[in-house]
């Protein structure tokens, strides 16, 4: 079903994807192996999600999310990355071990024709990785130059009309605002002077947003959460949206922590721990870049749960999180929970939750959705924080003035009715007759 005066998306669109590695690999293939009818992309809400339409009623339209809204489509997608390792899309795919052969073969041309260009990179910010495919330059600003002449450079060999980013790199040493991220101008002059407080990621960000190119940050990063790359997104009328990934343990926690809530069970204790092998793991090993995802991590349960309206359930919650790399495992996550709740009369239980799952087959979908969405709301007029897509992120990013959302099932109404609104909005700038009924 398309609906009137909702034409799809023309020309051709750049997925660009700061790190090639484990998550970036696994959605590219993905996306080529649905292509080609040799894999179902499960777990992408654009692909296989369906919108309400009416009342709900028997009989009532279910349109798929791709045919509802004027989303590019899988054909349309060219994906360009940087990495600071030299290895192509196959070579990286097969180094991460995600994927089987009998998938990774069936693409292995096209695949390997994905060569990363070198990577802006300072290892101070990401300790336990050694780059050696990096770029050289004097300054900070020289590096953002370079990865603009990168941006343009490869739409016009791609002749892709558009383009859009998602951060897929690594995760961070905990980085705060400072002094050289409250405005424009004392940014661009901290890129000149080579300012610590600009990481690795704030310099993708930066040129992307001098390119009007749509950014979504997947990591915990600082990266585009910060008042000088929101007021650059307003000047240059960029969607830009974050931050981190909500795959496996913080998933389920936005599920579970509402019923909770619903049913005014009270919470003593949320201790979660998880394993991991894979680069993301070795990363996060080091205790600098573990603070910036234990805060990601740590923020959902509290704004969820709203012990200061809940003092009798709630107040004297203690939520850990831990993570341990532990090669063995891959890219085969463990997550393990343990809540102890009480109910009636202050009686005790407990409940244990164990979530063995692949890290990246949880995020792939999760990135081509926020390519998709986010090139959407860009072609939408939509510009700053794109807080309706909170639904993949595990730290939402918000005006100050706001507070985020974690619920997930509030978050899937949110960008539900969202897309409803822009599709109603383009269909009354057409002077169209066609308005599609609001419902949840």
């Amino acid at each position: 079903m398309r609906v009137a005066n909702n034409p799809p998306a023309d020309g051709r669109l750049a997925v660009f994807l700061p790190g090639l590695g484990a998550v970036a690999t696994t959605m590219i293939a993905g996306v080529m192996l649905a292509r080609k009818g040799k894999g179902v992309p499960v777990g992408s809400l654009t692909q296989l999600g369906t919108m309400q339409i009416g009342a709900g009623d028997d009989g009532a339209p279910s349109p798929y999310v791709r045919d509802f809204a004027p989303l590019a489509s899988l054909d349309k997608l060219d994906f360009a990355a940087w990495d600071i390792f030299p290895e192509d899309a196959y070579a990286s795919a097969k180094h991460a071990g995600v994927l089987r052969d009998e998938h990774l073969d069936l693409v292995r041309e096209e695949l390997a024709a994905i060569k990363p260009m070198k990577g802006a990179f300072y290892p101070e910010y990401v300790k336990r990785l050694h780059g050696t495919h990096v770029k050289r330059g004097a300054t900070k600003a020289n590096l953002v130059e370079q990865l603009r002449a990168d941006i343009r450079e490869t739409l016009k060999a791609k002749g892709a009309s558009r383009g859009v980013a998602v951060w897929t790199g690594s995760t961070e040493v905990y980085t705060q605002p400072g002094p050289v991220h409250e405005t424009i101008a004392e940014f661009e002059a901290g890129l000149r002077r080579n300012d610590p407080g600009i990481t690795n990621s704030q310099l993708y960000a930066w040129a992307f947003l001098k390119e009007r190119i749509p950014f979504a940050n997947g990591s915990p990063n600082l990266t585009v959460d910060f008042p000088a790359a929101l007021q650059l997104a307003r000047e240059m009328r960029v969607a830009v949206g974050g931050k981190d990934f909500k795959t496996g343990q913080t998933l389920m926690k936005t599920v579970l922590a509402p019923a909770l809530k619903a049913r005014l069970l009270g919470v003593r204790g949320w201790y979660s721990t998880n394993i991991l092998g894979n680069r993301d793991g070795e990363v996060l090993d080091d205790a600098d870049s573990f603070r910036a995802k234990e805060v990601s991590k740590l923020g959902v349960l509290e704004t969820i749960l709203e012990p200061e309206a809940n003092p009798e359930l709630y107040g004297k919650l203690v939520h850990k999180v831990r993570i341990d790399y532990y090669p063995p495992r891959g890219d085969d996550k463990e997550g393990w929970d343990n809540i102890d709740l009480f109910g009636w009369m202050g009686y005790q239980m407990q409940l244990k939750l164990n979530f063995l799952c692949k890290d990246s087959i949880l995020a792939a979908p999760i990135v081509l959705d926020i390519a998709l969405l986010m090139d959407f709301a860009q072609r939408r007029g939509r510009h700053g924080i794109q807080d309706w897509l909170s639904f993949f992120f595990k730290s939402p990013q918000h005006e100050v003035s706001e507070l985020p959302v974690h619920d997930l099932f509030a978050q899937e109404r949110l960008l539900k009715n969202t897309l409803r609104a822009l599709v109603e909005e383009h269909a009354a700038a057409q002077d169209s007759d066609v308005r599609l009924p609001w419902a949840i």
